[in-house]
Order: C-alpha cells, then sequence, then structure tokens
C-alpha cells in the first residue's frame, strides 16, 4: 500500500543539508502535487507577548526570514507551494510536535545542521526526529 504524500514538512536552520532535504522535498512534492512547509526553530524560549524582543531574537528572526524567503524562492522555481513557519524552543521537539500537530505526513530532515554538536553520523536533531517522530522520516545527507 503506498503512502500519499500531499504534505511535507521541511525543517530548516540555513545549512546546506538543511536545502539539501528541501531540494529532495521538491522533488517528492513536484511528482506527488504535495506542498512543502519549511520550520525554522529558534532556540530560545517565545518572548511573551508584551515582552521586548532581545536584539538575539531579532538576530535570530531576521535569519528565520531570509532563510524562509529563500526556501519560498526556490521552491516557486519548481511550481510548488511553500508555506513558511517560525517557532521558538528546542528543535527535535518542536519538529516533531509541529509535524504531529498539522498532520503532515513526512518529514525531510538534513542529516546535520549548524548545531555546535557534531555526532559521527547524524546531528543530534535529525537523530532525535527519526527515533521520537510517529511520522515517516527522510533523511537527505
Amino acid at each position: 500500500m503506498a503512502i500519499k504524500i500531499k504534505k511535507i514538512l521541511v525543517p530548516l536552520d540555513g545549512s546546506v543539508n538543511s536545502f539539501r532535504g528541501l531540494d529532495a522535498a521538491i522533488q517528492m512534492a513536484r511528482e506527488g502535487q504535495a506542498t512543502i512547509t519549511g520550520l525554522y526553530v529558534a532556540a530560545i524560549t517565545k518572548p511573551r507577548p508584551n515582552d521586548q524582543i532581545t536584539s538575539l531574537e531579532k538576530i535570530l528572526l531576521e535569519h528565520a526570514q531570509k532563510i524562509m524567503k529563500k526556501a519560498k524562492l526556490r521552491s516557486a522555481k519548481k511550481g510548488i507551494l511553500f508555506f513558511d513557519i517560525v517557532s521558538y524552543g528546542d528543535e527535535g521537539k518542536r519538529i516533531v510536535e509541529v509535524a504531529d500537530r498539522k498532520n503532515f505526513d513526512l518529514i525531510v530532515i538534513g542529516s546535520r545542521g549548524l548545531g555546535s554538536m557534531k555526532e559521527m553520523f547524524l546531528g543530534s536533531t535529525s537523530n532525535y526526529v527519526l527515533h521520537k517522530s510517529k511520522k515517516p522520516v527522510l533523511i537527505v545527507k
């Protein structure tokens, strides 16, 4: 039985590997008429509505906007509808939560991102998502 893939989640952090994941998702989306949602997770706590945004938060949000703009353009050039989500917290946990809550059919993630901790074969975030997600996960090298 084949799985019908209509909604693909692609975590993006600006790394080459995260954009390789996006490219793989674009190819799959073209074949199955699926949409892609890019997810950027800022590794900070979410600012409260009345709190003033810090300079670090401003930098992270500007970085997220730059990445999402690049990803949206890359997707549009291939005729793929691209949505974006910017979230806060622990990257791996948020990716799994968003995939479940928004009922994505597939998570396509780069094997390693920009994290400071390097693991031998998989980055810590992709490793976490692979083992904790209830949704299918494709890891792109």
